[in-house]
């Protein structure tokens, strides 16, 4: 059997291929969607089940102190509970013009999870929403000079 190594093919290695080979047209770089990122902000979807009680607490007693009743007491989390809802990583990346982007990270087995590998993974899918975004705006600057 063969061992044969796939190429790399993360977004600072495309960048490096196209730059060894002598690439100079005006393009997106990896760099400037990074210089794009205005804030990023992580968070699961326990965490926002989390928030909006609070929220609602908040809304019908403005004076309560900031105490949630129990998840197991919430009647819309069913028989699964909160579990499942601590798997699930949001990564919200805030633009340098304000628009937002999100991206996601479900893990399957609960054994599985870590957060830093969640939030990897979720900042990677939001950044993936980047680059068409990028490329967009880019297109249309050509074709308002041309």
């Amino acid at each position: 059997m063969h061992n044969i190594q796939s190429p790399r093919t993360d977004d600072n290695a495309i960048e490096q291929e196209i730059q060894a080979k002598g690439k100079t047209a005006p393009r997106v770089t990896p760099a400037e969607i990074e210089a794009n990122i205005a804030s990023e902000h992580y968070f699961t979807a326990a965490d926002g089940v989390d928030g909006h009680n609070i929220a609602v607490l908040r809304a019908s007693e403005p004076t309560a102190p900031l105490e949630v009743a129990p998840m197991s007491d919430d009647p819309d989390l069913g028989k699964t509970g909160m579990a499942p809802l601590r798997l699930l990583t949001f990564c919200v990346l805030v633009l340098g013009n304000g628009f937002t982007v999100t991206g996601e990270s479900a893990c399957a087995s609960p054994e599985n999870f870590d957060a830093e590998i969640g939030r990897k993974i979720a900042r990677q899918n939001a950044v993936n929403k980047i680059w068409p975004l990028m490329g967009y705006a880019l297109k249309q600057q050509l074709h308002d000079v041309a």
